[in-house]
């Protein structure tokens, strides 16, 4: 019997033969097993339950691809080739705050200042320095594919004993059963298969380590979800809990963040609303087979092509930038216990 938890610091209201908001793990066989704690929600499969496909309140239905514009690893180096002058600065206040930081951290169970630790995607370093509280930085190595936001954390006085090396998280350069903790933040959406990295994910841990994939979510309000689907990839909660599952994982558990000036609100999706962790439960490779990348990054581009892809996405991106200012300034003027 397998089992998956959402946890999250907003309490999520159960109403029997009804689904909490945002589950939707449509085509499986589920079996609620009701309890209530605060933020705490226990899903157990169970052949023998009755077939239901519950209603995703947070997860509106959309088409298996969509035209993601900077969806795409090329495009992604670009797009940070000129964001990671200003990404601590101007990013990270509006979206990845230092206490969602260390609040998704928490489920990665960081309590070992000798762990052997991944951080893919790690860009500026901003999630290792949250490693690193915990964990000695002589064991900490940090993988991304820009050496602009490489260059960026190599300039951080913690992370000077860190490993920081270029690499690609569909195809990462360490032995299987390497590592004690997979670390991944703000990364997932750039993968044009997310399915495969987590199955890397899955590869390079010992038995019994640990995964931690912090991400987006996906808008429900029309604008937020048009210009969502216009830039990169948005998942669905129940998409994570399934790729960490297809992948081997077990004992899967997602954990819901957002910026406190949100008040919990989730409509407009977040780029970091959910914190994913699994545990490796045998040694080797994932059990999934996989055929080729949905990229390669050595095929040539069409420059317009690239252009035009680049220039709206950029686009879709400014509008990002500006909703966490609208919902700051709603937080501002909305008086407490009201809802924004």
């Amino acid at each position: 019997m397998a089992s998956s938890m959402l946890s999250g610091a907003d309490s999520l209201r159960l109403m029997s033969g009804i689904s909490p908001t945002g589950l939707g793990f449509v085509g499986s066989n589920l079996h609620l097993k009701s309890f209530t704690k605060k933020g705490l929600v226990s899903f157990t499969s169970d052949q023998n339950a009755k077939f239901f496909t519950p209603r995703c309140s947070l997860s509106s239905s959309r088409p298996a691809s969509q035209p993601r514009f900077i969806q795409h690893k090329k495009e992604a180096f670009w797009f940070y080739r000129f964001l990671s002058i200003v990404y601590d600065h101007v990013i990270n206040p509006g979206h990845w705050t230092e206490d969602m930081r260390d609040e998704a951290l928490e489920p990665a169970d960081l309590f070992d200042r000798n762990m052997r630790v991944v951080d893919v995607g790690g860009g500026t370093g901003f999630t290792t320095l949250g490693i690193v509280k915990h964990v000695d930085a002589k064991n900490v190595t940090i993988l991304d594919q820009s050496p602009h936001q490489l260059a960026k954390a190599k300039q951080k006085e913690p992370l000077k004993e860190c490993t920081i090396i270029e690499g690609d998280a569909e195809d990462l350069p360490f032995p299987t059963d390497y590592a004690d903790r997979y670390v991944s933040a703000g990364s997932i959406e750039y993968w044009p298969d997310p399915q495969r990295g987590i199955k890397e994910a899955y590869r390079v841990l010992k038995i019994g380590g640990k995964a931690c994939v912090i991400g987006p979510v996906y808008p429900t309000f029309w604008l937020s979800r048009f210009f969502a689907d216009m830039w990169m990839l948005f998942p669905k909660e129940e998409e994570y809990i399934e790729w960490f599952q297809k992948a081997g994982f077990k004992d899967v558990k997602l954990k819901r963040i957002g910026p406190k000036w949100y008040r919990g609100v989730r409509r407009h999706g977040l780029i970091m609303g959910c914190s994913v962790t699994g545990v490796k439960p045998l040694s080797g490779d994932s059990p999934l087979q996989l055929g080729p990348k949905a990229e390669d990054v050595q095929k040539p581009v069409n420059p317009f092509v690239f252009a035009l892809r680049f220039i709206l996405g950029a686009i879709a991106a400014t509008y990002f930038v500006l909703v966490p200012i609208y919902m700051w300034l709603k937080d501002q003027i909305v008086p407490k216990g009201q809802p924004i």
